[in-house]
């Protein structure tokens, strides 16, 4: 009781302290602070992984082609071109094997050196960033 001692010798004070203390713990009616968003770390490094070696072939805004079609909203469609293969296992054969999956319209000039020229942290997160593409 000796830590709470001065506290119940006056009373004004644990009634001063709760009141701070709730003060501090809530916040006025609207002025609710959204949650901020974590960022994955293996996305981040995918994406400058693509930006390495992607981007200068594929865009990621929608209708806009460089060389190779756009992957804008790659996430939302990945998972139903090649039966048997979700989504990140045809990203990922499609960036190994290009030419085992090729986008109508598109030549099959996409290099297959991607498996030798990335090491596999490289691939996972670059596939982590694909799977945010929607």
């Amino acid at each position: 009781m000796a830590v709470f001692s001065p506290f119940i010798r006056q009373p004004g004070l644990a009634l001063l302290g709760l009141l701070l203390f709730f003060l501090a713990t809530c916040s006025a009616p609207g002025s609710a602070s959204q949650p901020t968003a974590t960022v994955d770390p293996l996305v981040v490094q995918g994406e400058i992984t693509f930006k390495q070696n992607c981007a200068t072939c594929h865009a990621v805004e929608p209708e806009t082609i460089i060389v190779g079609p756009s992957l804008a909203g790659l996430a939302g469609r990945a998972g139903s071109q090649a039966e048997g293969l979700d989504a990140r296992l045809y990203i990922e054969t499609s960036i190994l094997k290009p030419s085992a999956y090729l986008v109508e319209g598109f030549s099959d000039v996409m290099p297959d050196t991607f498996g030798t020229r990335l090491s596999g942290e490289e691939l996972d997160a670059l596939v982590a960033y694909l799977l945010t593409l929607d």
